[in-house]
């Protein structure tokens, strides 16, 4: 037989037990469930494009422990005066996802209630769940938290770069050297956004301009790591980075943004290597700044009296 053809037929004879032994193996993943099912966008499978950097916040966990039969949870966070019904709920909540998370190490059949504590200094008791059977958690939650606010609120950090360069509407800087009050006392803040910056371990009335951005920013998916200067951070998500510098207010200041610092920021910006800029003030802005967002319209300035309008932005469902 002429060589060609006994190499062609020796190929032949390979490909058709390859594809046997294929097939065979295909009908033993069959038999015990393992057989892989199609990828279908939004079945249980991400999308190519899937954003891999929109994460869900968390509460700090500083603690954890079982003491006699109790799980105790303790977190950093910013606890009102008054007690919040909505925010133990969800504490409580997050409490019981981090003994689950932690089961493996601990003594769970003798567990009976999964404790809570809670807030800045010295932690106090604030919730507790009893178990129906020792050990055994409840299941996780269905509802979504107030921790992702991604699928009920609009991206205010979006809107920020989508709206007309103009002053707000309605909104007067006031004039003469006033001493600012701290802006958690002037702004409004949704029911969810308050209870979610608390657990974030933001007290709303002590929260500086950039606490309450970055804060809203992490409720909504957004990656925040500090940035390579102080007072500077990066914020992703999208694949889109935002280049955050802030603008603090102290006492004995100007009540206005300086040029100096406007100049600082655009230059910082440029060298960030990030898609977009926002500088965040809680001091009022020059006129000025609309002549710069012009020219520049990946930077925008985020100013005082621009942040109520940021929050309302939100559009909670």
């Amino acid at each position: 037989m002429d060589p060609l053809a006994t190499a062609l037929l020796i190929l032949v004879a390979a490909l058709a037990v390859v594809a046997f032994l294929m097939q065979r193996a295909r009908r033993r993943l069959e038999e015990v469930g393992l057989e892989a099912k199609p990828k279908t966008p939004g079945v249980g499978v991400p999308e190519p494009e899937a954003d891999l950097d929109v994460v869900h916040p968390r509460p700090k966990v500083v603690d954890m422990h079982v003491v006699d039969e109790e799980a105790r949870v303790t977190f950093d966070v910013a606890l009102p005066d008054e007690p919040d019904e909505v925010l133990t709920e969800l504490l409580l909540a997050e409490a019981v996802e981090v003994v689950r998370e932690k089961r493996h190490t601990l003594p769970m059949s003798q567990v009976t209630k999964v404790v809570v504590y809670a807030g800045k200094g010295t932690p106090r008791r604030v919730a507790e769940t009893t178990l129906d059977t020792p050990g055994e958690l409840p299941p996780r939650p269905s509802v979504p938290s107030v921790l992702n606010l991604t699928t009920i609120a609009a991206d205010p950090l979006e809107q920020q770069f989508e709206e007309p360069i103009g002053p707000v509407p309605g909104v007067e800087a006031p004039t003469g050297a006033d001493v600012l009050p701290p802006i958690g006392r002037e702004l409004k803040l949704p029911k969810a956004v308050e209870t979610g910056l608390r657990a974030l371990g933001v007290d709303p009335e002590t929260m500086t301009a950039t606490e309450l951005v970055s804060g809203t920013l992490r409720l909504l998916g957004y990656r925040i790591e500090p940035g390579v200067g102080p007072g500077t951070y990066m914020a992703t998500k999208g694949g889109t980075k935002t280049f955050i510098m802030e603008d603090l207010y102290r006492e004995d200041g100007h009540p206005e943004l300086e040029e100096s610092m406007i100049r600082r920021f655009i230059v910082e910006f440029g060298q960030s290597g990030a898609d977009r800029g926002l500088l965040v003030s809680e001091k009022y802005a020059p006129f000025q700044i609309y002549d710069w967002e012009r020219r520049e319209p990946r930077c925008r300035f985020l100013t005082r009296e621009r942040l109520q309008k940021l929050v309302d932005s939100l559009a909670l469902g």
